[in-house]
């Protein structure tokens, strides 16, 4: 018996988002009926885990298995091509699927392979990690990356399903459980002030698997991120404000070669957005030190090197969300108050990072 919560995704394309313990059984019943193949993309880390649900999905239907690089070594399009291959050699039709299983790199790719097979299959989620669970997987983006920055190719894709196991994060250690939270915070500071509050209460309970607190984050960043995608898929108002610390998170993940952790980036992002909202005039002194003793008190970092600002600058300048050449941040005028600054002047952005640098 399965203890879940069900949140809807709404759009021109609705879906659910099943979170719990022992919900992994309902992703037979997510595929499309009609699929006689499924592919299931998943890093090494999960092979035993993926020869596993391989068995439970078989029956009338053939299930392969594709390994991929862990984390953002599996977004390029080597990865997609031999998934591709693999679809190909196995006469994938449009009635057949693809299931991401692994954390948010895998539900990117998956994702991104759906969505170009034949100009689209279904794809179901299945996202193994906390990082994976409240941003990746949920809201129909897919991409890799290139050499030039990250997931500059990619397709709006919305799955058929999402199924948020929570005991798929048994496995993981404290410290990636910890960067995932980064995108928790991030739902906490540009919609749900509540995340904040049972942080500052007790930032051990909300990293801890097991305790109430911290399914209650996961559902809310879920239930934040449903509700945003679900009116606007493609990114053209609302869905901006989740990029509030990405726009820096994305180039310093550039600049380590991906070798960073996502949330270990999108935290240092973060902070350096609410400094750049205060310099702006935007954000007052106390909101930004709440930010800072937040992330400080999971364990997240909030300062980076100070000599990469001009490799820093260039990168953002290639960034996908920047429009016509001018760069936008996402900014606060108070906590779970968001909005855009747009074109600011780049001796306000150089201020803003020696606020965040060391």
């Amino acid at each position: 018996m399965s203890d879940r919560t069900v949140i809807p995704v709404a759009g021109e394309t609705p879906y659910e988002v099943t979170v719990g313990r022992g919900v992994l059984p309902h992703l037979s019943d997510a595929l499309p009926a009609a699929a006689r193949k499924v592919l299931v993309v998943h890093p090494p880390t999960l092979a035993e885990r993926a020869e596993q649900l391989r068995a439970t999905l078989c029956g009338d239907r053939e299930v392969l298995l594709a390994e991929v690089p862990d984390a953002e070594q599996g977004k390029r399009v080597e990865v997609a091509a031999f998934c591709w291959q693999i679809m190909g050699q196995a006469d994938f039709t449009r009635t057949d699927a693809v299931v991401g299983f692994g954390g948010g790199a895998v539900t990117d790719l998956a994702g991104f392979v759906a969505a170009t097979w034949l100009r689209g299959v279904a794809v179901v989620q299945v996202p193994t990690t906390v990082l994976g669970m409240v941003d990746a997987a949920v809201g129909g983006k897919t991409g890799i990356n290139t050499a030039e920055g990250k997931n500059l190719v990619g397709a709006f894709w919305p799955p058929r399903a999402v199924i948020c196991d929570l005991d798929l994060l048994d496995s993981l250690s404290a410290n990636e459980r910890v960067a995932g939270f980064a995108e928790v915070v991030k739902a906490g500071f540009i919609w749900y002030p509540e995340i904040l509050d049972l942080i500052e209460t007790d930032p051990a309970a909300v990293v801890d698997r097991h305790s109430d607190a911290f399914r209650r984050c996961i559902e809310l960043a879920i239930e934040m991120k449903a509700r945003v995608v679900g009116e606007d898929l493609r990114e053209a108002g609302l869905r901006e404000v989740l990029n509030y610390g990405h726009t820096l998170g994305h180039a310093i993940e550039h600049a380590e070669r991906y070798r960073w952790r996502h949330g270990a980036a999108i935290s240092i992002g973060m902070m350096y957005a609410a400094e750049l909202s205060r310099l702006a005039g935007r954000l007052s002194d106390a909101a930004v030190e709440r930010h800072r003793g937040i992330l400080t008190s999971l364990g997240l970092p909030t300062s980076y090197r100070a000599g990469a600002w001009p490799q820093l600058l260039a990168t953002m300048q290639r960034d996908k969300k920047a429009r016509g050449g001018m760069l936008r941040f996402i900014v606060l005028d108070d906590i779970a108050k968001p909005t855009v600054l747009q074109a600011p002047d780049e001796s306000l952005l150089f201020a803003a990072y020696q606020e965040v640098s060391q």
